[in-house]
């Protein structure tokens, strides 16, 4: 009896596809936000605004009845974690999600506010491999992108399969990164 290796070649390239078909989306989704982590926070959203507020100079006339004031004027006395002041002349509080840190002398602060980003933040955390198990599940995800980079090859036939047309396309797949590591490594 002769095996039909192009029958199983797609049944394994189908099914592994459809099993990791998830795994795929978020390695995509982080690879992309980590490959512009220059360009902005792919875990936070992060904004700043310049605030202004009177305040005394004197640190020993504030309290944290004074603070909570001054967050109301921001809408964030509910956010109060703590405070105190680093280096005499500037007051840093702390807020459930962010920061403000203002200037004693001229009442200037800066308001910050950070928020998870929903989408990013989750898969960054699955791509950075949060534990010992999915760590396993990792590797044998690789695994299973080498069996289906593999797998694929072999999936057409005829002149768009691996012995004429595909054959041109993976040699150019395989190129480009050489070339790439030849100028810029």
């Amino acid at each position: 009896m002769k095996i039909k290796w192009r029958k199983w070649n797609r049944a394994i390239h189908r099914d592994l596809g459809y099993v990791f078909f998830a795994m795929t989306i978020i390695y995509a989704l982080s690879g992309i936000a980590i490959n512009h982590i220059n360009d902005w926070n792919p875990n936070y959203d992060i904004k700043l605004r310049e605030i202004h507020v009177d305040i005394s100079p004197d640190r020993n006339e504030i309290d944290k009845q004074t603070v909570l004031n001054i967050l109301e004027q921001f809408g964030e006395e509910d956010n109060y974690k703590k405070h105190y002041f680093p280096g005499g002349v500037r007051l840093k509080i702390f807020l459930k999600g962010g920061n403000i840190v203002i200037d004693l002398q001229s009442g200037e602060g800066l308001l910050e506010n950070v928020h998870r980003r929903p989408i990013f933040h989750a898969v960054n955390f699955l791509h950075y491999n949060p534990g010992n198990w999915w760590t396993w599940f990792s590797d044998i995800f690789a695994g299973a992108l080498i069996l289906l980079a593999f797998s694929g090859l072999f999936i057409l036939r005829g002149k768009n399969g691996i012995k004429r047309r595909g054959a041109v396309l993976t040699i150019i797949g395989i190129i480009l990164p050489i070339i790439y590591l030849i100028f810029f490594y």
